[in-house]
C-alpha cells in the first residue's frame, strides 16, 4: 500500500486537533488542493501562524475547492460566477478580442472590462473574468489581514474586561472568515496555472485557424486538469518544483498579468504535447507539465498571501475618518467604534 500523500496526512492531523469535517480524496479537486495545501504550508514564519498551522492548511486546501463545488446553485448564481474562472486570450494576447492583455490596458474596473468588451460585441461572461475575481480576493484579504492586526493590538492594550473579551471572539472570527476567504481566493489562483483556462483554445483548439492541426477534442479540458492531475501528481514532487519565495516589489496587478500571461503562453505547448501522444499518464512528459503548473501555481498562491500580509501593515479600517494599523499598535487610536459598530 502507498503511504499517504502529505496533504492527506495534514487533512488527518488537522481532524485530530479541530472539529471533524468531511475531506474527499478525489485543477478537479486533487490538483486545487494540493495548491491550497502546499502554497499554505510554506508561507513565511511572519504570516500569523493560525494561517500556518496544520488546521490552517487543510482548511485553506478545502476550500480551494469551494468554487467548484458551488456550481449547480441555480441559474443566477452560476451564471453570474462561472465566468469567474477563466480569461479567454486570443492569439493575439486581446482578452476575447477585445484590449490586450497588459497592465497599461488592462481595464481599471470589472465595470470598465465589461465595457470595453461591449464595444467589440462580447461580453465578459463569454470571455471570462478571472483577473478581477484575483484582484477582488487579493484587496479582501489585504482587508481581513488589516483587520486581524487591529485586533491583535486592541485585545493586548484594553483593560476593559468587556471589550477584551468581544476582542477576542472577534479576532477567533476573523480568523475562521480569513482561512474561508484566502482558501475561495486560493482556487482562482490554481485556475490560473492552468493553460486551458487562459485561452480561446480552451478545450479542443476550436473554430480558430489551426495549420497544425490540434485536437479538437471536447474532452481534453477535464482530461488534462482531472484525470491526468490525479494520476500523475504527488505532494511532495510537486513542492521540490517550487521555487523560492519572491518579492516582485511591484503591485497586485503587475503580478497577476505576469502570472497569468506566463501560463496563456503553455497553451500551444499542451497541444503539442497533446498532438504528440504525450498527454498520457504514462509519458514522463505529461507528470513533468503537470507538476510544473501545479507547483507554478503553489508558490504564486504563497507569494500572493506573503505579499497581502505585507501589505495590511499599512491597511486601514473604519470610515470617515479611517484609523491605521499603526495608529492602533502605537495606541494613539481606539478601535472600539470602528470595529464594535459607532451605531
Amino acid at each position: 500500500m502507498k503511504s499517504p500523500s502529505s496533504s492527506l496526512k495534514v487533512l488527518v492531523l488537522a481532524a485530530a486537533l479541530a472539529a471533524p469535517a468531511q475531506s474527499a480524496l478525489a485543477w478537479g479537486a486533487s490538483g486545487h488542493r494540493m495548491i491550497g495545501v502546499l502554497g499554505a504550508s510554506t508561507l513565511p514564519e511572519d504570516v500569523p501562524a493560525f494561517v500556518r498551522s496544520p488546521y490552517g492548511v487543510a482548511a485553506i486546501g478545502e476550500y480551494a475547492r469551494e468554487p467548484d463545488r458551488w456550481k449547480g446553485s441555480g441559474k443566477v448564481h452560476d451564471h453570474d460566477r462561472d465566468a469567474a474562472h477563466f480569461l479567454d486570450l486570443d492569439d493575439e494576447g486581446r482578452m476575447f478580442g477585445g484590449p490586450k492583455f497588459t497592465v497599461e490596458t488592462l481595464p481599471a474596473t470589472r465595470a470598465d472590462y465589461a465595457t470595453a468588451l461591449r464595444a467589440v460585441g462580447q461580453d465578459e461572461w463569454k470571455a471570462g473574468y478571472l483577473p478581477y475575481a484575483m484582484i477582488d480576493g487579493y484587496q479582501q484579504l489585504v482587508k481581513d489581514f488589516t483587520y486581524w492586526r487591529v485586533l491583535v493590538a486592541a485585545e493586548k492594550q484594553t483593560t476593559d474586561a468587556q471589550k477584551k473579551a468581544w476582542y477576542a471572539a472577534d479576532l477567533k472570527r476573523r480568523e475562521e472568515l480569513l482561512l474561508r476567504d484566502l482558501g475561495v481566493w486560493a482556487h482562482y489562483i490554481g485556475d490560473g496555472s492552468q493553460p486551458l483556462h487562459m485561452s480561446v483554445h480552451y478545450n479542443g483548439w476550436g473554430d480558430y485557424p489551426n495549420p497544425n492541426g490540434y485536437t479538437q477534442s471536447r474532452g481534453t479540458h477535464g482530461a488534462f486538469e482531472g484525470p491526468l492531475v490525479k494520476a500523475v501528481a504527488k505532494d511532495d514532487e510537486v513542492k521540490a518544483l517550487m521555487p523560492a519565495l519572491r518579492d516582485c516589489a511591484c503591485s497586485y496587478e503587475t503580478r497577476m498579468v505576469g502570472y497569468l500571461t506566463t501560463t496563456w503562453k503553455l497553451t500551444e505547448p499542451l497541444y503539442k504535447l497533446e498532438k504528440s501522444g504525450g498527454m498520457v499518464a504514462t509519458d514522463p512528459r505529461a507528470k513533468a507539465f503537470v507538476d510544473e503548473r501545479l507547483a507554478a501555481g503553489a508558490a504564486e498562491l504563497r507569494d500572493m498571501v506573503a505579499m497581502a500580509w505585507k501589505a495590511s501593515a499599512d491597511g486601514k479600517i473604519g470610515y470617515r475618518p479611517e484609523i491605521s494599523v499603526a495608529d492602533v499598535e502605537s495606541g494613539k487610536a481606539d478601535p472600539w467604534n470602528d470595529l464594535f459598530g459607532k451605531d
